[in-house]
């Protein structure tokens, strides 16, 4: 619609510019230009005259049109509100644009999912499925509710989710979060969370409320914005008063008065801050980064010290099995036996055993009993297999040996022989070390790792990604002590302190950090909830990326607010000594509004 109203005054405008000046059919054409194009606009006037709010944008539009006509300028009376609505209308294409970035998301939440009940396929709404209903996702559908899968393999597509855009392969036993494309085969997923509890609804929920909170420069363009129109309105009356009086050319000092009041219109100002700060959110949701506001971007930029969890934020928070160290037999089959031995075990170090050994179930295992604090002691075809620690060793008789290799260490005995060792760890992610690479490169002063581990584990994984500073055995206000420690050491407010977690016992210190960031797709909801800022795929990397993007919204924040500033004064200052036409000051005041959208677009 408003693109017809753009036309059609336009049109109008040049119609009315056919006719010599001062004719009463360009008087006509320039009223019916202005009348089509700026209607709303000098009604909002009258409304807020009604109800005493003069001092708006609005407000200046009229009298700098309604003066424009008093003095005999009809097309420029017409053409400031022309190229007024034509501002708005690229500001509202300009936020829409901005906004989609971020509303797209909301695509990737299914109102509706289909639930086995009573052996039937029963399609409800996402809403309507309790927690242990199994629910059927078909190849192409996104799967509406947070699951384990109990049938089925595929792969999943996890870009909308994550911005990972290699899918992830998934089966019986595996975690499927809601949000995810199902791309081959058919799952059956016992729901794990209600919809409103899922993974995809709590990333929405931080989404939608991100620009509910302001930056510090938001605040002050608020405040800015309030004082500065009275101000204006003020300055611009004295001005045609006093040069007036002076003068006695009321007609010449009142066109200069119109031009200032058009030329101060702080909308660059207004609109091109706040939209940068919008981008910034966009642009960051895209990556996989949620910030809960503006001021959080805001504080992000100035991050120059980090400290971060270890496990499940450098590592991946699970066992594996990092090294096999047998004596005479072959890797393969040490870790076959010591996975037959542990057949019926339920410790997270015999899954992890279970998991690096395929092909172990083809064992025979006829006896298997657990040694409370030691292992395990089973019969795997037909020998007599120990696996554990040094203590189940000295009880089987065996001599054990040393490895110099950080983590859990499982020796294998068989038939009273040592025959070797596993060392189980949990493994430092693919990109820790790369992320505490780019961190550095981003000029962060300090990296520490904070983490309740043993000394010997937190300094090894420490050395691997490259930090600083390794603090270990910490209980969760040790980290918040921590935490103060290296605040204390910023050398002024406009710096902040980041921290890294995942946990539970994260909450604490995540809140209490200039900066708390958790971990979004392993991390707990207490952790979550603390964190101001969310890193969706769990990656770290990620941390550098949102401090970089922060940086460079800053950047552009400070570019628009100096040059509208700058363009602003000059201009009013030439208005006001005459140099400037009334369209020339429209026309320069929606061209830096312009440039500082296209800027904030960056």
């Amino acid at each position: 619609m408003m693109i017809g109203r753009l036309i059609t005054s336009a049109a109008l405008l040049i119609i009315g510019l056919l006719f010599p000046s001062g004719s009463i059919f360009r008087f006509l054409f320039s009223l019916l230009s202005a009348v089509t194009i700026g209607y709303d606009i000098i009604w909002g006037a009258v409304k807020n005259l009604m109800h005493r709010e003069l001092l708006d944008e609005t407000f200046l539009m009229t009298i700098a049109c309604v003066g424009a006509f008093i003095l005999g300028e009809y097309t420029e009376g017409a053409l400031v509100l022309l190229l007024f609505q034509l501002g708005e209308f690229l500001q509202d294409t300009a936020v829409d644009r901005s906004r989609k970035s971020i509303s797209s998301l909301m695509d990737i939440r299914p109102d509706e999912a289909t639930v086995i009940r009573g052996g039937k396929e029963v399609t409800v709404r996402a809403e309507e499925v309790e927690i242990g209903e199994i629910i059927l996702v078909k190849p192409g559908e996104r799967i509406p509710l947070d699951g384990t899968v109990v049938e089925g393999e595929s792969f999943l597509d996890t870009v909308a989710l994550t911005g990972e855009s290699v899918p992830r392969s998934v089966r019986a036993g595996e975690e499927a979060l809601s949000g995810c494309v199902n791309l081959r085969g058919v799952l059956r997923i016992r729901t794990e969370r209600l919809a409103g509890d899922s993974a995809v609804s709590r990333i929405l929920t931080l989404v939608e409320s991100a620009t509910e909170h302001k930056s510090h420069a938001d605040k002050f363009i608020t405040r800015f914005a309030r004082i500065y129109t009275p101000v204006v309105v003020g300055a611009a009356v004295l001005l045609f008063v006093i040069a007036g009086l002076i003068t006695g050319q009321w007609g010449e000092w009142l066109r200069r008065s119109l031009t200032f009041l058009v030329i101060s219109c702080p909308c660059a100002l207004v609109i091109s801050v706040p939209l940068s700060y919008f981008n910034g959110i966009g642009r960051a949701s895209k990556k996989g980064i949620l910030v809960k506001g503006s001021n959080i971007l805001e504080e992000l930029s100035r991050t120059v010290m980090v400290a971060m969890d270890k496990t499940g934020t450098v590592t991946k928070g699970v066992f594996e099995v990092v090294a096999i160290h047998p004596e005479e037999m072959s890797e393969k089959e040490l870790i076959q036996y010591a996975a037959a031995a542990e057949k019926y075990s339920t410790h997270p170090i015999a899954d992890a055993i279970r998991e690096s050994c395929p092909g172990w179930e083809h064992l025979n295992v006829h006896s298997s009993r657990e040694e409370a604090g030691q292992g395990v002691i089973a019969e795997v075809n037909g020998h007599r297999v120990a696996a554990g620690n040094e203590r189940l060793m000295k009880a089987e008789g065996v001599d054990s040996h040393d490895c110099h290799l950080t983590g859990t260490i499982v020796h294998i005995a068989v038939d009273g022989k040592y025959e070797g060792h596993l060392v189980i760890a949990d493994v430092v992610k693919e990109s820790a070390e790369e992320a505490v690479r780019q961190l550095k490169e981003l000029g962060i002063r300090k990296t520490v790792m904070l983490t309740g581990d043993r000394k010997s584990a937190a300094e090894d994984i420490g050395r691997k990604i490259g930090a600083d500073e390794v603090c270990s055995e910490l209980k969760p206000e040790d980290k918040v002590n921590h935490i103060r420690q290296m605040q204390s050491l910023k050398k002024d407010s406009s710096e902040a302190v980041a921290f890294v977690g995942d946990g539970i016992n994260d909450a604490p210190v995540l809140a209490a950090a200039d900066i708390g960031v958790a971990m979004g797709a392993a991390g707990s909801d207490a952790a979550v909830e603390a964190a101001d800022v969310v890193l969706i795929d769990d990656d770290p990397v990620k941390l550098a990326a949102g401090i970089r993007l922060a940086r460079r919204t800053q950047t552009i924040v400070k570019e628009n607010i100096v040059f509208s500033i700058a363009v602003k004064v000059l201009v009013m200052i030439l208005g006001a000594f005459g140099a400037v036409p009334l369209w020339l000051a429209v026309f320069s005041d929606v061209g830096v509004c312009l440039l500082a959208i296209l800027n904030a677009m960056r």
